[in-house]
């Protein structure tokens, strides 16, 4: 599924915000204001996994129009409870699926095709490296990389896009400033 730019004086559709491996008190104390700017400005928030800390989740249950979001290896116990491994939802006629890993880079094409055949768009996490290709199939692979903990990345990552039509439309990788120290 090609990102479709939209027409200028076009409706934009349904505005969304992908994000994962937020590692809230780990790797950050907070999220960054622009994120947070982000989370109240969109109709759907998608979390990949990796929150830690509880506390965030329930924050983002409060203010989020809607969320759809999925736990990841370093969640336990309520997240659990709450979340589970693979979330599905339709927007706008776009089958999105979320996961939190999809295994190594090496064939993540073919298993994730094979995995969820009837998606049009998986969001996944894990790595932290941002991540946007299209199987032979047509399933578009997102991953926001990591607002909080760039990794191996030049920098922290998240991604917003719009939904309409039954396409994906204006996917940005937003890079973040780097963070202040403590």
């Amino acid at each position: 599924m090609p990102d479709t730019p939209r027409a200028p004086g076009t409706n934009d559709g349904i505005r969304m915000l992908l994000m994962s491996d937020t590692h809230l008190p780990v790797r950050a104390k907070d999220l960054p204001a622009q994120l947070w700017a982000e989370v109240d400005a969109a109709d759907v928030v998608v979390h990949a996994g990796d929150w830690v800390d509880l506390a965030l989740l329930d924050r983002f249950e409060e203010r989020c129009r809607r969320l759809i979001a999925v736990h990841g290896n370093n969640d336990h116990g309520d997240f659990r409870r709450r979340l589970p491994e693979v979330a599905r939802a339709e927007i706008e006629g776009i089958r999105l699926a979320v996961v939190h890993e999809t295994g190594d880079a090496k064939g993540r094409e073919i298993r994730s095709a094979a995995r969820f055949p009837d998606s049009d768009v998986l969001v996944f996490g894990h790595s932290h490296i941002p991540w946007d290709t299209v199987t032979p199939g047509g399933l578009r692979l997102l991953n926001p990389g990591s607002p909080t903990d760039r990794r191996r990345q030049p920098y922290c990552t998240y991604l917003t896009a719009s939904a309409g039509d039954g396409q994906l439309h204006d996917v940005v990788l937003h890079r973040l400033p780097p963070r202040t120290a403590r």
